[in-house]
């Protein structure tokens, strides 16, 4: 799932290609609710991402004000893999 500040209308077209649901016009109050980091000075929300398990704990997040330390898709997979090994274990 993800979210923008951005108008529905943008949004759609953002979204189709992607194959999961995108939230659209996020406000500072919706900020806050996921956790996520509002840039004041531009008025829009900040990429955070998150990998929560089927509990809603938070087993993984980034915050980042630039697109250095944004999370990558191949690495967020794989420990999700690695973290499905390890619960089996148990």
């Amino acid at each position: 799932m993800a979210g923008t500040v951005d108008s529905e209308e943008d949004t759609l077209k953002l979204a189709e290609p992607l194959g999961f649901p995108v939230a659209y016009g996020m406000t500072r109050n919706d900020a806050d609710l996921v956790g996520a980091w509002w840039d004041e000075r531009r008025n829009h929300i900040q990429p955070s991402e998150f990998v929560v398990n089927q509990r809603g704990k938070v087993l993984m997040s980034t915050y980042s004000n630039s697109p250095i330390g944004r999370m990558d898709p191949e690495e967020a997979l794989s420990l999700v893999r690695f973290l499905n090994t390890q619960r089996q274990k148990n």
